[in-house]
């Protein structure tokens, strides 16, 4: 099995851990060091992910930023991609975050612009849409994200962006769309390429045993997953791994 330190990729920055809990301290942290370079002049656009590293991720944010909390006061919080539930199901992404960090850390409602899972999928898109425009800057008509949060799937899907889709739908400009995944819960929503592409920065925190192989790939030029895809639709991409042993 190839080493992580051996995988590299001309547009893609590689840091590698040994397990999770230091992966997900290194990278709140991290972001807290961010965040003290914002001028504060101008909101600062954050999308949080979902699955089972994102909630360590919060966790470990939520510690870290208790005595960093002014940091956090131009942070707007969305997310790249939700699924097709009321925001008190286990499986909502935004009751994980909202429970784990945001309501810890007190933040307040008007800086958290959760993706409607409750409502149908194409009003919830253009909603969220909507209301990220209202605050974002844009760059070629897409509104521009200062931070997108990405986990990465066993397949090598990011968001709810899965393998399998058609050219054209991957080349939509929507900033969200609808999809139907290959997992439940099918409903979701989620960013699109194009938006994700047009992020200042973009990290990706890909941790788990079997997930080596989808690593690899996405860090190959000529990868077909969806995290492939992304890496090469920008000029730089941050990559959090831990062993994967």
């Amino acid at each position: 099995m190839t080493s992580l330190s051996r995988l590299s990729h001309p547009a893609c920055e590689l840091v590698s851990f040994g397990d999770a809990q230091e992966l997900v301290a290194a990278v709140a942290g991290r972001w807290l060091h961010e965040l003290l370079k914002h001028d504060g002049r101008r909101p600062y656009c954050a999308a949080l992910s979902g699955g089972r590293i994102a909630m360590d991720f919060f966790e470990a944010l939520a510690d870290a930023a208790q005595s960093h909390r002014p940091v956090l006061e131009p942070v707007h919080f969305f997310w790249g991609d939700e699924r097709c539930v009321p925001p008190d199901s286990p499986e909502s992404n935004f009751k994980a975050a909202h429970q784990l960090f945001l309501q810890p850390l007190e933040i307040p409602e008007a800086r958290i612009h959760r993706l409607r899972g409750e409502d149908p999928p194409g009003q919830a898109a253009q909603a969220a849409e909507a209301a990220l425009r209202a605050i974002a800057t844009t760059s070629a008509g897409q509104p521009v994200f200062d931070l997108v949060f990405l986990g990465m799937g066993e397949d090598g899907h990011v968001a709810s962006l899965f393998p399998g889709e058609s050219p054209e739908t991957m080349r939509a400009p929507d900033v969200y769309r609808a999809v139907t995944a290959v997992k439940p819960p099918p409903r979701r929503i989620t960013l699109g390429y194009a938006t994700i592409a047009t992020a200042r920065q973009v990290w990706v925190l890909a941790s788990g045993k079997g997930k080596e192989k989808a690593l690899r790939e996405s860090l190959s030029p000529a990868g077909k997953t969806p995290l492939a895809r992304v890496i090469r639709s920008r000029e730089q991409t941050l990559v959090f791994a831990d062993a994967m042993a």
